[in-house]
């Protein structure tokens, strides 16, 4: 039986799932921006659910939701590493913490940008307001 935290002994795909569950626990349970992402994903699916947005809509609005997650658990793995480097201040590490801040704004304001312009298509045609802006030019 080889020992989880050696790194050089090869790992079964059992241990490896293990492991990226264990690490997802982890991700979600101490970080309170991960809560924050994951509370805009649950109104995210309850807004298309309400607008009755289609199959293609339905997968773009979860790739972004899934690109935000992964961002938000890449930043918190970015920030346990710093710390296990060192607990004092290290330019280096603060910018890299930096960084992997700023990937997670990118994320999500595209998100938020593919989401809203989404919302608002559907909005659009739920309400008419597209056949009514045809109607108009005609």
């Amino acid at each position: 039986m080889t020992d989880p935290r050696d790194l050089t002994s090869p790992r079964s795909w059992l241990r490896k799932f293990r492991d990226a569950f264990h690490g997802m626990a982890l991700g979600v349970r101490g970080q309170q921006s991960f809560s924050v992402h994951f509370a805009a994903a649950v109104a995210v699916i309850g807004c298309g659910w309400g607008l009755r947005v289609g199959l293609l809509e339905w997968l773009v609005l979860l790739l972004c939701i899934t690109a935000v997650l992964a961002a938000e658990m890449f930043n918190s793995a970015l920030e346990s590493m710093a710390k296990a480097v060192s607990l004092e201040h290290q330019p280096f590490l603060g910018e890299a913490l930096d960084i992997g801040s700023a990937a997670v704004l990118v994320a999500s304001l595209g998100a938020a940008l593919v989401g809203g312009l989404l919302f608002t298509h559907r909005l659009g045609v739920l309400l008419g307001w597209w056949h009514d802006l045809i109607a108009m030019r005609c």
